[in-house]
């Protein structure tokens, strides 16, 4: 059976065994506001910090059972450390692999027993500092190597939009509320695509920022190349906007331009590259091509120019990013006791165990592998000269039903089944270059969200923010609560 049969043969198999939809919007404390509409209602006094967290909490039960989103509630919500922040009292979540003080950090691993956090992560002060209100940690698959939040026991983190359906990974979880309503904004964070993959999959806006961007954490140091960022997923561009303008006020990185905030489209007219299908030779889907296609002529249509573009990225970079990737599996497996006195790699999924075994075979080939990554970055500018963007897809493909992209998948088959998937997010993390999924249209067959990702030179996330307030002004996002 070929990867198309198989995906839709999937697809209607979830069709038969979930119901289409879950949404938890009601007339509460939160109604429907988005982050920044919350915190500007909490600021007039209208409703209070307290209550809209009890709301949230109730959201989060009433969906819980269904989406399997979150991995740790707090008993008593955790209000920030800046009642004055521009999101003061929203509710949210941080994501399971950042650590946050008194809460257990478990990676989305069963190979230990995760022990209480003595301290939060710097990421977790900035984030704290936008004056949110923390009610727990939210899944992500074990060590966020996956593109879908799914295990080899236990279930699997459903997408709201159609339940039989991935959520994306690795920041499913967060993705899974924001989307459901359960809160307005959440914590992501982006290696690969998880930031950007499970935006599209849910219907959000994702962000990855430039490297550097947010404040680094202690394992971003001691990469051989830091290819992790920090940011949150969100159900319109201005919350996006709002909180990286508030993270700046924690800490901004002084080699880089500020983002201050956005607060709408620019006038500038964009020169915008449109890439359809992979460098790495992977063919889009009709509907992901559809999308990223019509998303093209709205551009035109509004003033921007777009014409094809090319990047010559290096022939054996998926391979290569797989190697690198297997190199972060194996040091995870010889240092994980750090992570819980009991870790046992043997107890690391499918896939962990399937990218270390790789690495371990292949290890002679890093010093290679870790100099072509490095020059990525010299392909990536040549492709933009004379553009301010390139659009393209997020993914190759729509989004898969659960088990397609499932750790317990023979680790051959899941891999191919990746690669022809995650065929265009991982760029941007090995060059460290910003680069943002909004929503676009949905699939003919399940009414699943298409996101389509614009990518940017490093520094740029405010070119990014103003098209995706233009393109939101233009057509506003689909809501679940309207589907």
């Amino acid at each position: 059976m070929t990867t198309s049969e198989e995906q839709s043969e999937g697809r209607s198999k979830g069709r038969r065994e979930a119901p289409a939809g879950v949404h938890v919007f009601r007339d509460d404390a939160l109604g429907d506001h988005d982050a920044v509409g919350l915190a500007g209602a909490i600021r007039r006094g209208e409703v209070s910090a307290e209550e809209a967290a009890r709301a949230a909490a109730a959201r989060v039960r009433a969906v819980e059972d269904r989406l399997n989103a979150v991995q740790v509630h707090l008993d008593t919500p955790a209000h920030g450390t800046e009642t004055s922040g521009a999101l003061a009292g929203v509710p949210t979540f941080v994501k399971d692999n950042t650590d946050y003080l008194g809460l257990p950090t478990g990676h989305g691993s069963v190979a230990f027993a995760p022990r209480a956090a003595r301290r939060h992560a710097p990421f977790a002060r900035q984030f704290l500092s936008t004056g949110v209100t923390v009610l727990g940690k939210t899944r992500l698959p074990e060590f966020g190597f996956n593109a879908t939040t799914e295990y080899e026991t236990g279930e699997p983190v459903r997408n709201p939009w159609h339940t039989g359906h991935s959520a994306g990974g690795s920041s499913g979880g967060s993705a899974a509320l924001v989307a459901a309503g359960a809160v307005p904004i959440a914590h992501a964070n982006d290696g690969g695509g998880s930031i950007r993959i499970p935006a599209a999959c849910c219907g959000l806006v994702g962000l990855k920022p430039t490297r550097g961007r947010m404040v680094l954490n202690a394992q971003s140091r001691q990469l051989p190349i830091d290819i992790v960022t920090d940011g949150v997923v969100s159900r319109s561009v201005r919350d996006s906007a709002a909180f990286f303008a508030a993270a700046e006020q924690h800490w901004r990185n002084p080699k880089l331009p500020p983002v201050g905030l956005v607060e709408g489209p620019s006038d500038r007219r964009l020169r915008i590259g449109l890439l359809v299908d992979s460098p790495n030779g992977v063919r889009s889907d009709a509907d992901t091509r559809a999308a990223v296609e019509e998303t093209a002529r709205r551009l035109e249509r509004l003033g921007h120019t777009v014409e094809p573009v090319e990047l010559a990225i290096d022939p054996r970079f998926t391979e290569d990013f797989l190697t690198y990737w297997g190199l972060l599996s194996f040091l995870i497996g010889i240092t994980g006791r750090r992570l819980g006195t009991d870790f046992d790699r043997r107890r690391m999924d499918g896939l962990s165990r399937g990218l270390r075994e790789s690495y371990v075979r292949d290890w002679r080939t890093t010093p290679g592998v870790l100099r072509r990554l490095k020059r990525t970055r010299e392909a990536y500018a040549a492709g933009f000269r004379g553009l301010d963007l390139i659009l393209s897809p997020v993914l190759a493909h729509t989004t898969p039903p659960l088990g397609h992209l499932s750790p317990t998948v023979p680790y051959a088959t899941l891999i191919q089944r990746l690669v022809s998937y995650v065929a265009f997010t991982p760029v941007n993390n090995i060059v460290g270059t910003p680069s943002l999924s909004v929503p676009a249209m949905r699939t003919t067959e399940d009414g699943l969200p298409i996101g389509v990702m614009f990518s940017a030179r490093p520094g740029t996330e405010r070119t990014l923010l103003e098209l995706a307030f233009e393109l939101e002004a233009d057509q506003p996002f689909r809501r679940i609560q309207d589907a």
